[in-house]
């Protein structure tokens, strides 16, 4: 197992955007219930503040991963683009700010469905290699 100082800068880096991902969660369900009560805005926070521990814990998987970091990462990778898209397109679309692209959450939200393939398929790779 890596020690904190020997850990490699991608997965500092995951774990750095998982907690900027938590803290918007955290954000948004603020204006969710201050500013802009609706369903979307809530849903959009949720969304963040659930995967950003999602994200945290495969990040620490793969700093102690001996047979399949390479899969933890993609992972967490897939997982915070996923849910960045998803939840991003939502909250435009609350705050009545138009949308990041077409398409946008429909797409981000198939990325987060296959992050959480992505790890399956890690922890059979980290079992097959045990």
């Amino acid at each position: 197992m890596a020690r904190f100082d020997e850990t490699p800068r991608a997965d500092l880096g995951i774990a750095a955007a998982a907690g900027l991902m938590g803290a918007a969660g955290v954000a948004l369900a603020a204006v969710a219930v201050h500013r802009l009560p609706t369903p979307a805005m809530a849903s959009a926070a949720q969304m963040l503040m659930v995967h950003a521990v999602a994200v945290l814990a495969i990040s620490a998987w793969a700093v102690r991963s001996v047979n399949a970091a390479g899969w933890w990462r993609v992972a967490a990778r897939v997982m915070l683009l996923g849910t960045a898209l998803f939840a991003g397109d939502i909250a435009l679309r609350g705050f009545e700010a138009g949308q990041l692209f077409p398409m946008a959450a429909p797409i981000g939200g198939s990325l987060t469905i296959f992050a959480w393939v992505l790890v399956a398929l890690a922890a059979a790779v980290e079992w097959w290699r045990s």
